[in-house]
């Protein structure tokens, strides 16, 4: 079997194909507030976590809101990369708040809020690498990730996988804050996350590790591979055996995947199509499951943003526009 190590030698060239990957994370320094054009961007006084580090976290709020009305919550990965290209590293943006106040204000979606969960750079291998499925690989197999860089003397992870931490901050710790300080319906059923490449990730692992707080995932460009290559790579098929037997009963969530062909995406759709197949024989089907190629896109927000209306338009369609 070839060597995990071997995997890190086969990035450049991925990497030069996907210069825009969200895998290569800002760094730490704390980025000003994004300006948005539709809405309103708050950003939260830091919140304390006993599970993981602070960091910068923005709700952004519908034209209109109102504490009397109660809306629906989007918990997005990569909180920094969401709002506003003239802040981010690589100067594109999901432009989450233009695309989600068109789609309110045109009726196709419920009321909902968004918060954005900023990663911390270093530290976002660790943090969105699905914890379970990292603990079932042999013991051997986790150290030669451990030993992975993104860079030349760069770590990929930054340390021990912790992202069953990270959930815990978002499930008892962040949201438990946003239902007491907005005006939210705290309910499964109006509660989404969503999250592209390693947040696709963490966000389909939220949903299965907490099925009874999320309602509803979307992941876009699905990290799939967990490092940068296919070829004799143990981690995707870890992933399949926990949702094997983790995946919440069909029926009562909604999962959204898509994938592109391009760049790092060139990666996913043998992987997605196996997850696809996973999830047919255990009965999901629209309207509560919904998985897309979009041929010709490539790993990037600028591809994320372009395709966005579809999935907020699956996860948070009014209950009176939801296929029966």
């Amino acid at each position: 079997m070839r060597s995990i190590k071997q995997y890190g030698r086969q990035a450049w060239l991925i990497l030069s194909l996907a210069a825009s990957s969200p895998l290569l994370a800002a760094d730490n320094n704390t980025p000003p507030l994004p300006e948005v054009s539709a809405g309103q961007l708050l950003r939260l006084p830091q919140i304390a976590s006993a599970y993981v580090p602070s960091r910068p976290i923005d709700v952004w709020l519908p034209e209109g809101y109102s504490s009397a009305q109660r809306y629906a919550v989007l918990y997005m990965h990569d909180g920094q990369m969401l709002f506003d290209a003239r802040t981010t590293w690589n100067g594109q943006s999901w432009q989450v708040a233009e695309t989600a106040q068109q789609l309110q204000q045109q009726g196709q979606v419920r009321p909902f809020i968004v918060v954005g969960i900023h990663n911390i750079g270093a530290a976002r291998h660790s943090e969105y690498f699905p914890q379970q499925p990292f603990l079932s690989l042999p013991e051997a197999v986790q150290q030669q990730l451990y030993q992975l860089e993104r860079a030349p003397g760069v770590p990929l992870f930054a340390g021990a996988v912790y992202s069953d931490n990270y959930l815990r901050f978002l499930v008892t710790e962040l949201k438990p804050y946003i239902d007491q300080h907005f005006a939210t319906d705290p309910a499964r059923e109006a509660t989404f996350i969503m999250g592209s490449s390693m947040g696709g990730l963490i966000s389909w692992y939220a949903q299965s590790r907490y099925p009874q707080v999320f309602g509803g995932a979307a992941a876009l460009s699905t990290h799939w591979p967990g490092t940068f290559s296919v070829e004799n790579n143990p981690i995707p098929q870890a992933f399949l055996s926990y949702l094997e037997q983790q995946l919440p009963a069909a029926g009562q969530h909604k999962w959204y995947f898509d994938y592109g062909d391009q760049t790092l995406d060139a990666l996913y759709p043998p992987l997605q199509q196996e997850v696809d197949r996973l999830f047919r024989r255990k009965g999901f089907s629209a309207p509560l499951w919904h998985s897309e190629l979009f041929a010709g896109t490539d790993h990037s927000e600028q591809a994320w943003a372009a395709r966005l209306a579809t999935p907020l338009r699956f996860l948070l369609a009014k209950p009176t526009q939801e296929q029966n």
